[in-house]
């Protein structure tokens, strides 16, 4: 849906097994060249960034053990050190490195990542859409493309899916004191949706999370269950955390719902880092990337860019500068279904649970490096 996970990197949770999504790419560069630092002295500086043709290099800015002078503390003898999206912490809350890459290293090179890492908006939207930059899996890319040959996509009998399952799954829980919106309903809603557009039985519906089933909806991208199902994650988190917006968009529109996806979708990506390649030189803020360097796309971090969002930490539907990165540009049966998925999961558990709210003193805590999204939304289905 927005980049091709990588291996190699796992979240800091162990996830199902076979959770491609849960890890990156490995990033090595497939040859050597300027985008890259030597990795047989860490200490050593990383190739300069030009920032014109003829133009004095810019140093490096990257993540080096300190110089000998500063003895290992980080003192004067020590290089400026980048933080990374990996740094312990930042999976519980990775907001803080994000302001200070965005401000201080809007170009840096990540040892841990093996990438150089692009933080802002504009050099996010422009990696996720320039054909400077290649490899991964979003609508437009090759493989993405090829998946969605001869892909028929009947809108109306999606729509009329998702529906059903949608309202099967909010009867089986309408009737408890309390429940876990994530294991009851979230984690069940996208594969139960696919199962029923192929034929599979709810009883084998989560056969198809893991089999070939799903390519008879949307190709290479109907396997991407779990990514719908951190999205659908934070969308509902974010809307049951405030009462009002409970109130706005418990019988809204179509349109105000599509926008409150979107809103959630910027905010709080289900994919955090996307991974790309550049084909040619790429000049973005703080200096140019070289040919064939592997990139690392914070999208979580260009959805929170205060120059491209105004209060980008606040969720609202109704703002008027809205966006997201998620997705790339193009047609994708599978952005179409997640879409379809928040509409009538908000509608069937507003119409079979009026009173639904958080449990007394729960708040959603989103969590993840690579995916992330709350791991639990603990309701009172009877208010």
């Amino acid at each position: 849906m927005t980049a091709e996970p990588t291996r190699g990197i796992r979240d800091d949770r162990p996830e199902k097994p076979g959770g491609a999504w849960t890890r990156l790419p490995a990033m090595n560069p497939a040859t050597p060249s300027a985008a890259t630092p030597s990795e047989a002295d860490p200490g050593r500086a990383a190739s300069p960034v030009r920032t014109g043709r003829g133009a004095a290099p810019l140093p490096g800015r990257v993540r080096t053990a300190p110089g000998p002078a500063s003895g290992g503390t980080g003192g004067t003898g020590g290089r400026t050190v980048a933080p990374s999206p990996l740094d312990p912490g930042a999976s519980q809350d990775p907001h803080g490195i994000h302001r200070r890459l965005r401000e201080e290293f809007p170009l840096t090179y990540d040892p841990l990542l093996r990438a150089w890492v692009l933080s802002r908006y504009a050099d996010v939207a422009t990696a996720l859409t320039d054909g400077r930059f290649t490899h991964g899996h979003r609508p437009g890319d090759p493989p993405c493309v090829r998946a969605h040959v001869d892909v028929d996509v009947d809108t109306a009998a999606l729509r009329a899916v998702t529906e059903r399952t949608a309202y099967v799954l909010a009867r089986r829980i309408a009737d408890r004191p309390q429940a876990d919106l994530v294991a009851d309903f979230c984690h069940w809603l996208p594969a139960g949706t696919v199962a029923a557009a192929v034929g599979v039985p709810y009883r084998d519906m989560m056969r198809l999370v893991r089999g070939r089933a799903a390519g008879a909806l949307a190709g290479e991208c109907g396997t991407q269950i779990a990514v719908r199902e951190k999205a659908l994650a934070s969308f509902l988190g974010n809307v049951l955390s405030d009462p009002d917006r409970v109130a706005a968009l418990r019988d809204a529109p179509a349109a105000l719902v599509a926008r409150a996806w979107t809103e959630s979708l910027r905010r709080d990506p289900p994919v955090q880092i996307a991974v790309r390649r550049t084909a040619a030189e790429v000049p973005v803020s703080g200096g140019t990337i070289p040919a064939g360097a592997s990139v690392a796309l914070l999208v979580g971090s260009a959805g929170r860019d205060p120059e491209r969002f105004r209060e980008p930490d606040r969720f609202d539907p109704l703002r008027d500068d809205p966006g997201q990165l998620t997705y790339g540009p193009g047609f994708c049966p599978a952005v179409l279904l997640a879409g379809i998925e928040a509409e009538y999961a908000l509608r069937a558990l507003f119409a079979e649970m009026p009173r639904l709210r958080l449990a007394d003193g729960f708040r959603p805590t989103p969590a993840g490096l690579i995916t992330r999204a709350p791991r639990t939304l603990i309701v009172r289905p009877g208010g």
